[in-house]
């Protein structure tokens, strides 16, 4: 692996070019919320069995609020693309911060990749219905890999531009759909069973808490973009409350207009029946055919938008890595024009293009096999994450000197731990049913699996660097600043190895 450093002008990003509004609408993107609202929503319902998800949405929300007191606390004393990584280095040391990049790519990776699936049997079923075109999933989706690999190689406040007209689009359908479901609502009225907070204690809320908080992920990536905004200290909290607000409102008021239509009683056999359909079916009798192809439309796009909000979190992380040089300093040039992570974004998207190649020669499922197994097993990495990071803030700011009161450094972080480490051993023990395989099916552990490995691959690579490159060891976690960090012996910084 060569260790010569990027030049200092190549391993910074572009500075300001991101305020509060961008970073949103990237975080919220990624979320996918008309995808989350029309397939996710449905599918914890017809999955679980539970009339509970839109409390159980709520619940969710909470739970990422709590760990997002910490994590922005973090964020106002750490600013690294590296995001997840950076944080679990800084608090539980270089060896973990290795093990959580590995973690991350991996997940990141298989989140982005798995939409393709998702988004090229989608748009190809809409062309067979609407045109009678019919056209092959793979090239619905090597036609979204080529637009996702130019946009992820230009300036980045064009990409929030783009992802911009998207979302707000795709939220403001899915407002006059839950506005049509409400003001439409089964025999017996408005109903407001499936808020109940006695459904948090109810049979089967792990799963549903499971499924609901696979719609969250990517609101964490506010971090991800931090050296790109404007200020970062004051971008970044801000950014992420209003992501988790947003998304959290959003999901479970669509998840309650459903129910409110078909009534809480049939819900769950509804969902079932119709699937992704059932919101375009349950409004299309109350607005013209026009309006709910838009939806459908905006159905798509949602999910394009998502691919490509999360090959910039891709793109990023190995551009943080190659800054450091834990893996190749050439992953650490950006651009000299656009500044974007020239690099990473073209290693994400060569990735990418095996994957689909490798599926398509297969001939396997789009929908289940790439789209479900591969972003569900994302979900659980994101998750993983989550989970750890949010320990590190507790470990970081036990032994850092600081003005923030403890609820912000102890409870909340301590209080997020418990939650996110509780829903993470329902994630793994209900795995075959996420997936949708045989209690006992091998990959209901082979794809959890993954990440451990990946989670040793990171250990034994940073004790590697530590044995024999001392200098790019002690350089971990330090973002911009490694470009120029001396050789130090273990004893110069009071960082945990």
């Amino acid at each position: 692996m060569p260790h010569h450093r990027p030049d200092t002008v190549s391993a910074v990003l572009a500075r300001g070019r991101l305020g509060i509004p961008s970073v949103v609408f990237f975080v919220i993107a990624a979320a996918a919320p008309l995808t989350v609202v029309a397939g996710g929503a449905t599918t914890g319902y017809a999955v679980t069995g539970v009339v509970g998800i839109p409390v159980s949405y709520l619940v969710v929300a909470a739970i990422l609020a709590l760990f997002a007191v910490g994590y922005v606390a973090m964020s106002r004393r750490i600013v690294n693309a590296g995001a997840f990584y950076t944080y679990v280095t800084r608090g539980l040391g270089r060896p973990a911060g290795v093990a959580a990049a590995f973690v991350a790519l991996l997940a990141y990776n298989a989140m982005q990749i798995g939409l393709y699936g998702g988004f090229g049997a989608v748009l190809a079923q809409f062309l067979q219905d609407r045109y009678g075109w019919t056209i092959t999933w793979w090239l619905c989706a090597l036609a979204a890999w080529a637009t996702v690999t130019v946009l992820g190689l230009l300036r980045i406040d064009l990409n929030g531009k783009v992802l911009a007209v998207v979302l707000i689009a795709e939220c403001a359908v899915a407002l006059v759909f839950d506005a049509v479901m409400v003001t439409n609502p089964a025999p017996g009225g408005i109903s407001f069973g499936t808020l109940a907070p006695s459904h948090i204690f109810a049979a089967g809320i792990g799963a549903a808490l499971v499924t609901a908080i696979t719609g969250f992920v990517g609101f964490e990536g506010t971090v991800v973009f931090a050296e790109e905004t404007k200020d970062p200290r004051r971008t970044v909290p801000r950014a992420t409350y209003i992501a988790v607000a947003i998304i959290g409102l959003l999901y479970g008021l669509s998840a309650w207009a459903m129910s409110v239509a078909t009534g809480p009683d049939t819900i769950v056999d509804a969902a079932r029946t119709d699937g992704t359909d059932l919101i375009f079916n349950l409004v299309s009798p109350h607005l013209g055919d026009g309006i709910v192809t838009i939806g459908r439309v905006l159905f798509i796009t949602s999910l394009f938008a998502a691919l490509l909000a999360f090959h910039h979190t891709v793109a990023r992380y190995l551009f943080a890595l190659g800054r450091e040089r834990v893996l190749p300093a050439w992953l650490g040039r950006t651009s000299r024009r656009t500044g974007a992570p020239k690099a990473g974004s073209i290693v994400q998207s060569t990735i990418a293009v095996a994957v689909l190649a490798s599926y398509a020669v297969a001939g396997a499922d789009p929908i289940v096999h790439l789209f479900f197994w591969i972003t569900v097993t994302g979900g659980l990495g994101v998750l993983i994450l989550m989970t750890v990071t949010s320990a590190a803030v507790v470990a970081f700011f036990a032994r850092t000197p600081h003005r923030d009161g403890p609820w912000r450094t102890a409870i909340a972080p301590l209080a997020a731990t418990g939650a996110l480490t509780a829903i993470l051993a329902v994630t793994i023990q209900e795995f075959d049913v996420l997936l949708g395989v045989a209690a006992t099916s091998p990959l209901r552990w082979w794809f959890p699996a993954t990440y451990g490995l990946c989670a040793l691959a990171g250990t034994a690579w940073a004790l590697t660097l530590r044995a024999t490159r001392p200098d790019i060891f002690q350089a971990i976690g330090l973002g911009a600043e490694s470009a120029t960090a001396p050789v130090r012996t273990p004893d110069a910084t009071r960082q945990p190895v």
